[in-house]
């Protein structure tokens, strides 16, 4: 099939379902490179979908599959394996009390369906809040829950889901005197109008420590412990939705560990797999136990199969063997100095944050009205692509382009700075 045809087949059968594709046939990966049909290799600075952790290829991860396709890859979902049990335990081992429940799944949207149908069950309400630059999938609880995009045009949500204000420090509207962002005051209003809507049905709040399609946005230090503080004196649960953030990404295991905050229920996907559909629900005996005697029904087709909780299992070896999480906060202090840099040589850059090897950068027409760059955005993307850098870029109502940086956690040194220079000749292509 030459390229004009594989295009043109792909015009005439696939189903579009987000942006537009890469124009690149891709043809192999290795470690932080994915490569084209030429030979070309192109650095992977989104992880494939935020996801590949330990890189493409892992030698780990590959003797794991080729084993398990060779011994035991599927059971009929009411059957136990070793890998289900033990990765289970493992997992548990790395999450701090009262997280000692765990349901293996395949995709972060079914984990929050999971978790959703556990926070309803076990309170007997119904009502979800989650931010308004949200996303935690595409089904129709998760779907209901998520407000960055995709809502338009599929007639009502699940009925009882209720927005948030996204505390983003850069944009928000509330402001302490001196300037600075009063996150506090917006969490109040924002729990204001949650209670004027609310029926007095609420069940969870669900959130992801640091949004990423919502444009990389890290809630300050002391927020989740506010929130958590909301959640209990409504007789809510807390569900946190690391899907992205989870298992060393941000230089902790969980992102929620720099709070201090232990949620009712975490929901884990993409890095659990590391780039293989895994995913996982944890939670407390306690909140399992009710549920279990109030009827908990999650019986899918891929519920607890052996393949990919084998996969799960040599993912949180490797991460403790390789010393990944605490590489990730080094590398992480490596790649903000870069990004800082860049930021003081180009005026478009608003803002940087994140933390660890999940960063992003906001770009903006002018500092000082912060006015969005959107079309800038693509621009760079494109010119990081002819340059050997694949990069993602955000584009939401009221906010600029924000690229999404999340390398492999077996990123080099030296492929972190090739990103960092190639990024910057874009920038200096397209913003002078």
């Amino acid at each position: 099939m030459t390229d004009a045809t594989f295009w043109a087949a792909a015009d005439r059968h696939l189903i579009r379902y987000g942006a537009t594709f890469s124009p690149r046939i891709i043809t192999s990966a290795r470690g932080s490179y994915v490569y084209d049909e030429q030979g070309r290799a192109i650095l992977d600075f989104t992880s494939g979908q935020m996801s590949a952790v330990l890189g493409h290829g892992h030698p780990d991860i590959v003797r794991t599959v080729t084993e398990s396709v060779r011994t035991l890859d599927h059971l009929y979902s009411g059957m136990l394996s070793r890998p289900v049990v033990e990765t289970a335990t493992a997992l548990a081992a790395t999450l701090p009390e009262p997280l000692d429940k765990v349901l293996l799944l395949s995709t972060g949207a079914e984990s929050n369906e999971a978790a959703l149908k556990l926070a309803k069950l076990y309170t007997g309400n119904f009502e979800v809040v989650s931010f308004d630059r949200s996303w935690h999938g595409m089904t129709s609880g998760a779907s209901g829950a998520t407000y960055s995009s995709g809502r338009r045009g599929y007639g009502p949500a699940i009925p009882g889901n209720l927005s948030l204000p996204t505390p983003n420090a850069y944009r928000s509207p509330f402001r302490h005197p001196d300037g600075g962002h009063d996150w506090r005051a917006e969490l109040d209003y924002g729990f204001a109008m949650v209670d004027a809507q609310s029926v007095g049905s609420l069940a969870a709040c669900i959130v992801e420590p640091i949004l990423s399609s919502g444009g990389i946005i890290d809630p300050p230090l002391g927020y989740l412990a506010a929130l958590r503080d909301k959640c209990a004196e409504r007789g809510m649960l807390l569900i946190l939705d690391e899907a992205q953030t989870g298992l060393g990404r941000t230089g902790t295991m969980y992102a929620f560990q720099r709070d201090g905050v232990t949620p009712d229920i975490i929901t884990l996907s993409k890095t659990l797999g590391a780039g293989l559909p895994v995913a996982a629900v944890v939670t407390s005996s306690e909140i399992e136990e009710r549920c279990h005697a109030n009827g908990y029904l999650f019986f899918t087709t891929h519920v607890s199969d052996p393949l990919p909780a084998a996969v799960a299992g040599t993912v949180l070896r490797v991460i403790e063997r390789d010393g990944l999480v605490a590489r990730a906060e080094q590398l992480g202090r490596r790649l903000r100095s870069g990004l800082l840099d860049l930021q003081s040589r180009f005026d478009v850059i608003g803002d940087v944050r994140g933390r660890g090897l999940m960063q992003g950068i906001e770009l903006v027409t002018d500092r000082a009205s912060k006015e969005p760059a959107d079309k800038l955005g693509q621009a760079v993307t494109e010119s990081c692509l002819t340059h050997g850098l694949h990069m993602n870029i955000v584009q939401l109502p009221g906010m600029g382009g924000i690229f999404r940086i999340a390398p492999p956690l077996t990123v080099t040194e030296d492929e972190l700075d090739s990103g960092l220079a190639i990024l910057g000749t874009a920038l200096a292509e397209n913003a002078g």
